[in-house]
C-alpha cells in the first residue's frame, strides 16, 4: 500500500459504512459527510443487492468526498468497481476470493481487507497479506441476519496473534452502549454500522465514538 494509505490505515480507530441496507440511494451524499465530519477514519460502500452500475455510479459520488477528507474508501465486494470508481480499495468477505487476485486486479498500493469469523481465519488472513481484518460479529446483528455473534472471548487472542501486523477492526452490533466492553475484551480498532447509521445525530455519534476510543 502506498506510504499515505499506510499511515492512515494504522492511525484509524473508528471504520464507518454507508450501508444502503439503511441509507437510501438519495441520502448517500448527506450520510457520507456527516460520518466523515464526525471523524471515521475509513468509509466503505457496501450495496448488497444493488446493480453494479448503480453502486458504481453511488460510488463516483463519494469518492471526491473522502479525498476531501484525506479518508480512504473502500468499496464491498466488487473489485471492478472499486478499480473504475478509483477507490482505495476493496472488502472481501471469506467466500469472495482470493485476496492476491483483487491486489492484482487493482492499483499498487490499495487497500483489500477481509472479513473473518475466527481465530484460525485472521491467521489465514493476514498470512494472505491482508491489508486489514474485520473480526466479527462480534454480537447479533440484522446487517448479517441469522448469524449469531461470536462473542468477545477471542478479540484479545486475534488482536495479539494478528493486530501487531495486520489492524483488525471488530465489527458486528457494536454500539456506543456495548462498546466500552469491547474495548475492555482488547479492542482498539472498531466498525459501526446501525449505531451510527440510525442515530439521530450521525455526525454526534461519531464524535461519542471517538471520544470512547480515546482520539
Amino acid at each position: 500500500m502506498t506510504p499515505a494509505l499506510q499511515l492512515s490505515l494504522k492511525a484509524a480507530r473508528l471504520y464507518g459504512i454507508v450501508d444502503l441496507g439503511y441509507v437510501s440511494l438519495e441520502d448517500c451524499v448527506g450520510v457520507t459527510l456527516s460520518l466523515l465530519e464526525g471523524g471515521v477514519d475509513i468509509l466503505q460502500l457496501r450495496a448488497k443487492g444493488h446493480e453494479s452500475r448503480r453502486i458504481a455510479q453511488i460510488a463516483q459520488e463519494l469518492v471526491p468526498l473522502c479525498r476531501a477528507g484525506n479518508v480512504p474508501f473502500i468499496v464491498n465486494d466488487f473489485v471492478e468497481i472499486a478499480r473504475e470508481v478509483g477507490a482505495d480499495g476493496v472488502h472481501l468477505g471469506q467466500e469472495d476470493g482470493k485476496l492476491s487476485d483483487a491486489f492484482a486486479a487493482l492499483p499498487a498500493g490499495s487497500l483489500v481487507g477481509r472479513s473473518t469469523h475466527t481465530p484460525a481465519q485472521a491467521r489465514a488472513a493476514k498470512e494472505e497479506g491482508a491489508s486489514y481484518i474485520g473480526f466479527g460479529p462480534l454480537f447479533p446483528t440484522p446487517t448479517k441476519e441469522g448469524r449469531p455473534g461470536i462473542g468477545l472471548g477471542h478479540v484479545e487472542e486475534v488482536e495479539g496473534v494478528v493486530g501487531a501486523e495486520t489492524p483488525v477492526f471488530c465489527i458486528g452490533g457494536i454500539k456506543l452502549e456495548n462498546l466500552e466492553q469491547v474495548l475492555v475484551s482488547g479492542a482498539s480498532r472498531v466498525v459501526i454500522v446501525s449505531g451510527l447509521l440510525q442515530a439521530p445525530d450521525i455526525r454526534e455519534a461519531c464524535r461519542e465514538v471517538r471520544q470512547h476510543l480515546g482520539r
